[in-house]
């Protein structure tokens, strides 16, 4: 049997942005963490970290769907090299200004512009449709892109850290400003993959993506999935260090997403036939299930055995739910609405992160995973009400019934 990853990158030009965009995506999970590394050290404190962080990821989150927009109507190169440029300004003010003691404003001023890093991750699967459109070869290249972004999350928050330990405090963030800046240039410079511009299809109005009842669904079921990741890492921190084994916890966390890696790329290679919606109904209803043993997880070994498993579910939701999007969103629109998507992924770590911490602190680290099970069950929820929308036709469902002419 062939093999498919192998088959999708026989196309002119996909190993060249592919490469280049994994480069380009890594600040994406070093940056958030690397300027906490960066401050804490600097500053001796870390709420002022912390803050600073938070700056940049929420107003990261709010500005890539405008970004994306923008994308989607003049052009990837057209858009993301000024703001990229912007964004590696900024970051390199933030670094100078952690090295020579700068005022906090003048932190959180950089933290802010910063947040002008364009969605590569959008960008990549926007190339993959615009070469695999309405072909099962599609739904390989997003599992390799969900396989990718569990590499990147991996690799890329331990490189931050490790860097900012074993150099000095601002090696990370400098690190992950020349992947932001090499990877970018060398994505943008690769203009015979870059996706046509689309005009707006008839019958469409030029509204946000986010209007479309689909990309609200699916952007709220992801918020719910997105806090699973954060109660994980809250919780499995919080427990190893209640049973004195805290160097456990990177390890367990690591294996967290190898289930989900591993799992994802299986599913690209059978590229299932069923029904997208009902994919996604079932990816979902076993990542609320497999959330279960979380709860009587109370060593070690059986912590890593119940979070691989409540991780295999991950990339299927993901893979579905983008595929799901590329399906039911206008195609002028598309890199905005995945980009939307992507946000309620960071969203709902913030949120998971802050709710398990607010429960391990007053109910103990093993309930903490009572914030996974919820979420788990809102998911679930959410797609099963919403399945005859994600099941409707692509700009009808997207955007509403479209005018009739008059009798």
């Amino acid at each position: 049997m062939s093999n498919p990853y192998k088959e999708i990158f026989r196309v002119p030009g996909a190993k060249g942005f592919s490469a280049a965009g994994f480069f380009a995506r890594l600040p994406i999970a070093m940056a958030p963490i690397g300027i906490v590394a960066m401050l804490s050290q600097t500053r001796g404190e870390y709420w002022i970290a912390g803050a600073v962080s938070a700056t940049f990821a929420l107003t990261n989150a709010l500005a890539s769907p405008q970004i994306s927009r923008l994308v989607d109507r003049f052009g990837q190169a057209a858009v993301i090299t000024p703001t990229t440029i912007i964004s590696i300004m900024a970051f390199i003010a933030l670094i100078v200004g952690a090295n020579q003691d700068w005022p906090a404003w003048a932190l959180f001023a950089s933290a802010f512009l910063a947040a002008a890093m364009p969605s590569i991750p959008a960008m990549l699967r926007a190339r993959w449709t615009e070469i695999f459109r309405d072909r099962p070869e599609l739904n390989t290249a997003f599992a390799f892109e969900s396989a990718a972004d569990e590499l990147v999350y991996i690799a890329g928050a331990s490189l931050s850290v490790g860097l900012a330990v074993a150099l000095f405090p601002e090696a990370g963030m400098l690190v992950s400003t020349i992947f932001l800046a090499l990877g970018t240039a060398a994505f943008a410079l690769q203009r015979s993959t870059e996706p046509k511009v689309r005009p707006v299809e008839s019958g469409v109005s030029q509204r946000s993506a986010i209007r479309s009842r689909p990309v609200q669904i699916i952007t709220l079921a992801l918020v719910f999935v997105g806090s699973t990741f954060a109660t994980a890492e809250v919780s499995t921190v919080a427990i190893t260090k209640e049973l004195g084994q805290s160097n456990a916890a990177s390890l367990v966390i690591g294996v967290y997403a190898i289930g989900s890696f591993v799992v994802g790329l299986i599913l690209g290679a059978l590229n299932p036939r069923m029904q997208l919606h009902r994919q996604l109904l079932i990816a979902v209803s076993v990542l609320a299930v497999t959330s279960l043993p979380l709860l009587i997880a109370d060593t070690v070994p059986l912590l890593a055995l119940a979070v691989f498993v409540s991780g295999v579910a991950i990339s299927p939701t993901f893979i579905t739910a983008f595929g799901l999007i590329e399906r039911r969103v206008p195609e002028s629109m598309l890199t905005e609405g995945i980009t939307w998507v992507m946000t309620g992924i960071g969203i709902g770590m913030a949120l998971g992160a802050f709710l398990a911490g607010w429960v391990v602190d007053n109910f103990g680290a093993q309930n903490g995973f009572f914030v996974s099970v919820a979420a788990g069950i809102a998911t679930v929820v959410t797609i099963a009400l919403g399945q005859r929308i994600l099941a409707g036709g692509k700009v009808e469902a997207a955007m509403g019934p479209l005018p009739q002419p008059a009798e």
